[in-house]
């Protein structure tokens, strides 16, 4: 289990669920994303996330972008 503080960098998909968007990790499992934007455009698609581990599974996005 990663820590808090860890920094994220992840390839996956985008997707969104009600108000919510997480990332289906390549790796298995998903994380749910805090933006600050709304990615709309980009849901359902190949992404890489880079951001940090803020609680378990919750990654404070710093950025969402095309793979």
């Amino acid at each position: 289990m990663q820590q808090i503080g860890t920094p994220i960098d992840e390839v996956g998909t985008l997707v969104r669920d009600g108000g919510a968007f997480y990332l289906r990790r390549d790796l298995g499992g998903r994380y749910l994303l805090e933006l600050q934007r709304t990615p709309v455009d980009l849901v359902e698609k190949r992404v890489r996330l880079r951001g940090t581990l803020v609680g378990p599974d919750l990654v404070n996005a710093l950025g969402v972008a095309p793979e």
